[in-house]
């Protein structure tokens, strides 16, 4: 099991350099990958799919720096660190496209990404994108189908219910691209393990893990753990998992490695990115 840290994509003030200079520590200090995620918009009142009352969003979600483009920047500023998104809603993009970009993206980094992939939860960005939510579930499925028929050998062709893909020479096709499902609940567990992926979670509980992977069974995996809370300088009393001191941090890690996580990363949140490399690279070394 190795860790990581989310890019500082987010927020007005993001910028290239800060980008590559927190990839860059990151690969020296022996970090296994850097992620990134996508965001479309911040509306003024964000609704989640099935809910009534408004979600409320960070300020930094105003400008998000796109997940392919910053990683396919970051690849030429590194040489051997992975590069994750956690996660490319794949619904809000054309199979065709998006596979050429992954696959694009892939063979510039030399093989490295790890590519997390949603159906979106965002009532606003489904409007947004022009795609209707219903699609979700049955049209994921489809919508991965159709992109690993794209990354096959040519010619390809795809024929499905949302989707088709013409006989065509579609390439580049992909170094070493591994995909991973960003999923919560057990039918999207179930899911992505019959469709050969490994997953991504945000960590909320131990609970919520253990069921997460018993109803993954004994899917191929890889299993990454994503951390939407700080490393502190001080034990919390209250806390999610992977989050607080640095001793209270390793002890959870033991608990994650045992359940079989391979890779676990925090996003830079509520701490600055080189501040929370910093507290990373010390729990590696804890």
């Amino acid at each position: 099991m190795d860790l990581g840290i989310g890019l500082p994509t987010t927020g007005r003030d993001a910028d290239p350099e800060r980008i590559a200079r927190v990839a860059q520590d990151a690969e020296r200090a022996g970090l296994g990958a850097v992620w990134t995620f996508e965001r479309l918009l911040r509306p003024a009142q964000a609704r989640m799919l099935g809910m009534d009352q408004p979600v409320s969003l960070p300020d930094s979600n105003a400008s998000v720096y796109d997940p392919l483009e910053t990683l396919a920047y970051v690849a030429a500023k590194t040489s051997t660190i992975r590069l994750g998104t956690s996660v490319v809603d794949a619904l809000f993009h054309s199979p065709v496209v998006l596979a050429k970009r992954l696959a694009t993206l892939d063979r510039l980094s030399g093989g490295r990404t790890m590519i997390g992939l949603g159906q979106g939860w965002m009532e606003q960005e489904f409007e947004a994108a022009g795609v209707p939510a219903k699609r979700r579930g049955a049209g994921f499925e489809e919508h991965l189908r159709a992109m690993r028929a794209c990354w096959g050998p040519d010619p390809v062709s795809f024929s499905g219910r949302f989707y088709t893909v013409p006989e065509s020479d579609i390439g580049p096709k992909p170094a070493g691209l591994t995909l991973l499902a960003g999923v919560a609940a057990p039918v999207s567990v179930e899911r992505a393990a019959a469709l050969g992926m490994g997953l991504t979670i945000v960590v909320f509980a131990w609970e919520q893990v253990e069921l997460t992977l018993e109803a993954y069974g004994n899917g191929p995996g890889p299993l990454v753990l994503q951390v939407n809370g700080p490393i502190t300088d001080r034990p919390l009393d209250e806390r999610m998992p992977l989050t607080g001191s640095l001793e209270q941090v390793a002890e959870d890690l033991e608990r994650a490695r045992a359940l079989g996580a391979d890779h676990v990363f925090w996003h830079p949140f509520e701490t600055g990115p080189e501040e929370l490399l910093e507290r990373i690279g010390h729990t590696i070394t804890y």
